[in-house]
């Protein structure tokens, strides 16, 4: 299955909710659109699934041209964050209830609901009212519901946003699974730029309403095409800095500069926009190669295993994230370290010409 969307728009009286966009989207695994929120994920969803019509151009799905057809006559399953179920049916009657409107048959039925109630650890609910349930089995519920029902398109929209962590990692893992031999269109909307990772697939940044790229999941992180795809795909948010390269070096400010690694020995001299992640800057040195710098520590978090610093390094500030607990006193100055083969160069268009 194949949905494309041909420079599809959508204006809500003066605003302009989605700006021009164009894109084919991959017929074997995941499509995720990830951005943050208002970034227009649900929005795109909406367009897609024939929720909302465009103000301008088409929607193609399956080789046909699905521009302004309802969403009823469209064979689209969709999984909301806030979770809606009947709340009069049992959980069992819920996961059914696509299935009893297309009409199949009940020993059919009750072994496509059992199936997807086990992989969704829900067999002990099935006799139960949504009432009855906690937040999180109440999400599973809606998301078996579109599970069962063998849609042409699902969509998915973070889905996984209300489960606790322990289910969350579990049905990352699962997801792709089910959806392996199934022939359908999958698209996931998460604000986790991690989350896109495990998942794989293909992955669509998107900015105010843009698409900035899209791609093969991991090219896309590893080479972002601009600074708003990788600001996207990152967080905590890539640190960034004006620097210059002058001959074999790389120079940051006065007191900081460096030999440019080995990778980047090509780019010309001149004036960039350094982009480099919290999780490539340490406050412990790992290799002869890194990078020392200095900053005034401004706040610090630790969650179990790893610790994410904020700090300002000349009058910008700068996240380190790394693993291990590194409690720092407030205001302290101390050493930081960047892998300097992890940098990325940005031009003064914001376009990508080192990774």
């Amino acid at each position: 299955m194949t949905l494309i969307l041909k420079d599809v728009t959508l204006n809500v009286g003066a605003e302009t909710h989605i700006y021009p966009t164009s894109v084919e989207l991959a017929e074997h695994g995941f499509n995720i659109l990830l951005g943050t929120t208002l970034a227009g994920k649900t929005t795109l969803m909406q367009l897609m699934a024939g929720l909302v019509k465009p103000t301008s151009g088409e929607v193609w799905f399956d080789g046909k041209n699905v521009t302004g057809v309802p969403v009823q006559k469209r064979n689209v399953s969709m999984v909301h964050q806030q979770f809606i179920n009947y709340p009069n049916m049992t959980v069992f009657e819920n996961i059914a209830s696509p299935l009893r409107v297309v009409g199949m048959e009940r020993s059919k039925l009750q072994k496509r609901v059992e199936h997807i109630a086990e992989l969704l650890k829900m067999t002990p609910m099935l006799g139960r009212k949504p009432n009855e349930l906690s937040g999180g089995q109440q999400q599973r519920t809606a998301l078996a519901r579109a599970l069962v029902k063998d849609a042409d398109l699902v969509l998915l929209d973070e889905p996984l946003a209300n489960l606790d962590f322990k289910l969350r990692e579990e049905l990352r893992e699962e997801l792709p699974k089910m959806f392996e031999h199934r022939g359908c269109c999958v698209v996931y909307a998460t604000t986790e730029p991690m989350e896109s990772l495990l998942l794989g697939g293909h992955t669509a940044s998107l900015h105010e309403g843009r698409i900035t790229q899209f791609g093969e999941t991991e090219k896309i992180y590893r080479k972002p095409a601009d600074l708003k795809s990788a600001r996207v795909f990152s967080d905590p948010p890539i640190n960034t800095a004006s620097v210059s390269k002058k001959g074999a070096r790389i120079v940051l400010n006065d007191e900081v500069s460096w030999q440019i690694h080995e990778r980047y020995k090509d780019l010309a001299d001149g004036p960039y926009t350094l982009g480099i992640r919290p999780h490539h800057i340490s406050p412990v040195k790992s290799t002869e190669e890194n990078v020392h710098i200095e900053g005034k520590i401004l706040v610090t978090e630790l969650s179990g295993s790893e610790s994410t610093i904020h700090f300002d390094i000349g009058d910008q500030a700068w996240v380190s994230q790394s693993l291990g607990i590194h409690p720092f006193e407030l205001g302290a100055r101390k050493s930081f370290y960047i892998q300097t083969d992890k940098c990325l160069f940005f031009d003064i268009s914001e376009q990508l010409v080192a990774a």
